[in-house]
């Protein structure tokens, strides 16, 4: 070995100034130059988080950034900074690698020591992981802490997370194979208590990826107070035994598993430790008193208080700063504190770097996974290691079973120092993608200890010694300088990009447009994924199906339990409400099963081997259809089910307190007597997916037939019914403007029809004044909002249409858009609209109107009949102003919904819009769902949403198995177009909806769904027109 030539001297150097090796002042992805003579190399044993172990040879000089580059690269994880190496030192406490410091200084016996790379920063959403790959490798984190008992969980979220693992693994359920896998492999400590539990879960999962499978259990651990926890045993001033941890938010106290006080970063003003001690000192609170700003715990030793506030300066570095903090200047004669610095990139600079770097996805394999999920790749491109690295025949131990005292305590995952002024770049919900468009790679280099760098190394997993082959397979050995030593290497590290062949996307929704592909990827796409627009429309009738079980859910679970605990209900009610709703569920629950695995055939992701022509539906919806004809009866009694609970509610103030109560849950996101008609508009939505299938097949297609023997037999159905459901709609938007009105009696009587509410201003002596107004069938009502908690409208006037005429007085009153009724000789009312359209829309439903009140044979006496003290509130009441903004506030959180302060009545109030019963009656025939990636106007990352439309609003959700959204926006007054060329909005099937300022950028997944979604959201921000009106006034 050739030793290098000595260094001149430089200034400072006697006084210890410090190599700059190991520092990054380079651009994210880019690697300094080693300065440390390379020397002596070392065989550094780490295992990874499929257990398996790899030997790297590193110079005995270099530090441990070396180290923990050559371990990425290895694994060619672009997110690698979320991960640490950690190791058991000679004090037998679990510490984490200092990237800075000379690797063997820290290792005192390398040759016996087993560096684990494990996660380091668990970042308080999983959608601001862009790679699939750091994902999956969370994903075996999630495993290992389970399975260890680091992750405390009820009995149900530790069921379903294992149930997500095995999907992962085996694919979809069978019996006999999910029990002996169970038997086998041991994920939970007490598995065997909930066996039962994990298989039931584990049925729910069919045609599940195994990248969504990960995607769900990251989506479930995130939701857990221990999610990324690591305990530090510490007492404070009274002794009392605690736990002290850091998170992304703080640091974090437990007493046992319970977390009882946080410390916000924006709340701490220091930390330190001295000797036994940790010390938290808080910003002083100028609302209380400036004392006892500093906490004080007591901790086992000063090796454990310098541990944890490692960990602490760390975590506060990588999520609350911008970048990566420069190294403090030494002095020269004396010192003071520690010289420790987080070492790395920051999640915002991993974040900005994933996004604005174009690198192609790579396949890589999961390691326990049965599931071919990477099908599209050549065997000459699986041949290369691009990720996690198989089960080797030397592996120490398995992951199927777990040793505590191998993975033992760890080194807690939290931290921060003295926290600065900066603000957390990390938005959660809002402004991260839930799933990357494209898999970049960053290009990773290996550093020996002499400083060279290397070209990127990829390992062969799929030779002769892999895990499926009975050689068995020796360590894989890989140096610093690039080279691989043992039998089993093939290094492509300098063939071109073009010769790499890429993994096919997990989902066509992820597809980046603006990525460049190979032909040989596209066509792996295309045989991967269908493109023919059955399949698309086979899809919405899935999205759909999902979405309307969770509908009925409220009803046959939330209500009905609700309702079961309640007395003061009827029993004849519950009883009817049950017979009417549960056989429908469970009709509805084998269909969608049926679906989903159709679905999953479809698209090549379900381990059924199924012979025959699957790329079809109408079989499926015939058969159904058939099936669902046998629960007519079932469907007719909705109606009475929707009458009997309102005379319940008259009846029983306790009966409608309990209704409107239930209607205050999250899970009730839409007015209850919504829900109870549900059943009769889903036949809508299957007679027009039948009509756009049979539209679409040939009449020779083989589906052609089925398709159109369903929609014979559907249309009839909707035939049959359709007359009840007219009269219900009816009934049920009565009841609804009934609860949003005060000082109205009797308003749900027979013959009355709701016609159209909307927002006009009304001419009196104090100028033109915003008013709520309401066109039924007989009368015309005048409302104001009034200051009232409930946030109901008020009376303040009413007209009866029988003997009104109606004229255009723009020119007279020299107001635009107006226009006046005139009742009788005496009274009359000038009223404007906001716009030409909406004169125009309220001037032709007010004749309609009243041309129907002529036809009748005598004026109605059943008018609107108001209470005394209504009638004596003054025309010009107070009002409560509230702006565009604080509506969207309201919408924007489901759980601040109360007092019905978010219905459609109160969107038009603000909107200064209006909207007719057409208008609901054609938004219940077009309702959809499905996945969108969202984009706001100020936001580079695109975020992948479960959205639902219905009701003239989009709801929000992480997930199709969400209970209830975590948002919505409400569609009225808002405008759909396209993005112009100069937003700069790059990518296929995008749609733009704007309101004022509020401005919203949707993508879908194909061009059917990308029209669909346009279809349905203009019928929510475009009035009907009139010709549906006549034809909707015959039933």
């Amino acid at each position: 070995m050739v030793e290098p030539a000595e260094r001149p001297s430089a200034a400072g150097q006697r006084l210890s100034a410090p190599d700059s090796f190991g520092i990054s002042t380079l651009e994210p992805g880019h690697r300094p130059p080693a300065q440390t003579p390379p020397g002596r190399q070392v065989s550094i044993r780490v295992q990874m988080l499929d257990d398996t172990q790899e030997v790297f040879e590193i110079s005995q000089r270099s530090p441990g950034k070396v180290l923990f580059d050559l371990v990425c690269v290895h694994l060619n994880v672009v997110e690698g900074d979320y991960f640490g190496l950690e190791y058991q030192d000679h004090r037998k406490m679990m510490v984490w690698l200092d990237l800075l410091k000379p690797t063997l200084k820290q290792l005192r016996r390398p040759k016996n020591t087993i560096l684990r790379f494990v996660v380091k920063f668990f970042p308080p959403d999983h959608t601001q992981l862009l790679e699939e790959l750091t994902r999956y490798l969370f994903a075996l984190q999630i495993k290992r802490d389970l399975a260890c008992g680091h992750l405390i969980c009820n009995d149900t979220s530790a069921a379903l997370m294992v149930s997500h693992i095995i999907q992962s693994e085996i694919g979809d359920f069978d019996e006999t194979q999910s029990w002996q896998h169970l038997l086998h492999n041991k994920y939970l400590p007490d598995q065997d208590a909930i066996r039962d539990k994990i298989t039931d879960c584990h049925r729910k999962h069919v045609g599940q990826t195994p990248a969504e499978s990960d995607y769900q259990l990251l989506e479930i651990a995130r939701r857990l107070e221990m999610y990324g926890v690591r305990l530090h045993p510490a007492k404070d001033r009274e002794g009392t035994k605690l736990s002290l941890a850091v998170a992304h938010i703080g640091v974090l106290v437990f007493q046992g598993y319970t977390k009882i006080n946080a410390f916000n970063w924006s709340k701490v003003r220091k930390l330190s430790f001295k000797r036994k001690r940790f010390l938290i000192k808080l910003r002083a609170d100028p609302a209380q008193s400036a004392h006892h700003d500093t906490l004080e715990f007591a901790m086992a030793s000063r090796d454990c208080c310098k541990i944890f506030w490692k960990i602490c300066v760390e975590y506060h570095a990588f999520f609350r700063l911008f970048e990566e903090p420069k190294p403090k200047p030494k002095p020269i004669l004396f010192t003071r504190g520690s010289s420790f610095r987080f070492s790395g990139r920051t999640q915002k600079q991993i974040i900005d770097y994933v996004k604005d770097t174009e690198l192609k996805k790579v396949p890589f394999e999961r390691k326990h996974s049965k599931i071919l999920s990477n099908s599209g790749m050549t065997p000459q491109s699986s041949s290369f290691r691009t990720h996690v690295p198989k089960e080797s025949a030397m592996s120490v131990q398995s992951s199927d079973q777990p040793d505590s005292s191998r993975l033992g305590p760890r080194g807690e995952c939290n931290g921060s120092e003295d926290p600065p002024g900066a603000t957390s770049n990390t938005n959660g919900f809002h402004d991260e993608p839930t799933a990357p468009k494209s898999d970049p790679t960053q290009s990773k280099q290996n550093h020996n200890g002499g400083g060279s760098a290397s070209d990127h190394q990829f390992l062969n997993p799929e030779s002769p010694g892999s895990e499926d082959s009975p050689l068995g397979s020796p360590l894989v050995v890989v140096n610093g300088n690039g080279s691989v030593n043992g039998p089993l290497v093939v290094n492509v590290g300098g063939q071109s990009p073009e010769a790499r062949h890429l993994a096919p996307l997990t989902s066509p929704l992820l597809t980046d447009a603006g990525c460049i592909r190979n032909e040989d990827e596209e066509e792996a796409r295309r045989k991967k994924f269908p493109t023919d627009k059955a399949y698309f429309i086979a899809k919405e009738l899935l999205t759909t199906e999902r979405t309307f079980l969770n509908d009925l859910q409220v009803i046959t679970q939330s209500f009905q339990s609700v309702a079961g605990k309640d007395e003061g209900l009827p029993d004849s009610v519950k009883n009817l409400i049950a017979s009417s709703y549960d056989p429908i569920h469970t009709f509805h629950q084998g269909f969608l099963k049926e679906v989903e695995q159709r679905l999953a055939q479809w698209e090549g992701r379900s381990n059924a081997h199924i012979k025959g022509d699957y790329q079809r539906i109408g079989d499926i919806l015939l058969k159904n259809i058939q099936g669902l004809r046998q629960l007519t009866v079932h469907l007719q009694k909705h109606s009475e089910c929707l009458v009997e609970l309102e005379r319940a509610c008259r009846s029983s103030r306790k009966v409608e307190a309990v209704c409107r109560d239930f209607e205050q849950q999250r899970v009730c996101y839409l007015p209850l007597n919504i829900f109870l008609l549900r059943p009769l508009h889903r036949l809508l939505h299957y007679k027009l997916i039948l009509e756009r299938l049979c539209k679409h097949y040939p009449p020779t297609h083989e589906d052609f037939r089925d398709s159109r023997a369903g929609l014979a037999d559907i249309s009839e159905m909707v035939l049959q019914l359709q007359g009840a459901m007219m009269k219900m709609e009816n009934f049920q938007k009565l009841l609804e403007l009934k609860k949003d009105l005060t000082g109205i009696e009797n308003l749900a009587i027979p013959g009355r029809e709701f016609i159209r509410l909307g927002c006009l201003s009304k001419l009196s002596g104090k100028g033109l004044q915003q008013r709520m107004f309401f066109l039924f069938s007989d009368s015309l009502v005048y409302t104001s909002r009034g200051m009232t908690p409930s946030n109901q409208f008020k009376v303040h006037g009413q007209m009866p249409l029988y003997g009104t005429s109606i004229t255009e007085c723009e020119e007279e009153w020299g107001v635009p858009h107006s226009f006046t009724l005139l009742f009788g000789q005496r009274q009359s009312l000038v009223v404007a609209a906001s716009c030409a359209s909406e004169m125009e829309r309220w001037v032709e439903d007010i004749r309609m109107a009243i041309d129907l009140a002529e036809q009748s044979s005598s004026p109605t006496s059943d008018l609107l009949s108001t209470s005394p003290t209504d009638n004596k509130l003054s025309e010009d009441g107070g009002l409560e102003v509230e702006s565009e903004d604080e509506l969207c506030g309201s919408r924007s959180s489901l759980e601040r919904q109360g007092h019905r302060g978010n219905t459609t009545v109160h969107v038009c109030w603000h909107r200064n819009t209006s909207v007719s019963m057409v208008d609901f009656s054609v938004a219940v025939e077009n309702q959809l769902s499905g996945n969108l990636l969202r984009k706001f106007k100020n936001s580079n990352g695109w975020q992948k949403l479960w959205v639902v439309f219905t009701n003239f609003s989009l709801f929000f959700y992480k997930s199709h198995q969400d209970e209830y959204p975590l948002a919505s926006l409400p569609l009225l007054g808002y405008s759909v177009t396209v993005p112009a060329e100069s937003e700069n909005i790059h990518k296929d099937y995008v749609f733009k909806l704007h309101f004022k300022s509020h401005v919203y950028y949707f993508r879908s997944e194909s061009e059917y769904t990308f029209e669909r979604w346009m279809e349905v959201i203009r019928s929510a921000t475009c009035s009907a027109s009139r010709p549906l009106l006549s034809s909707r006034k015959d039933y």
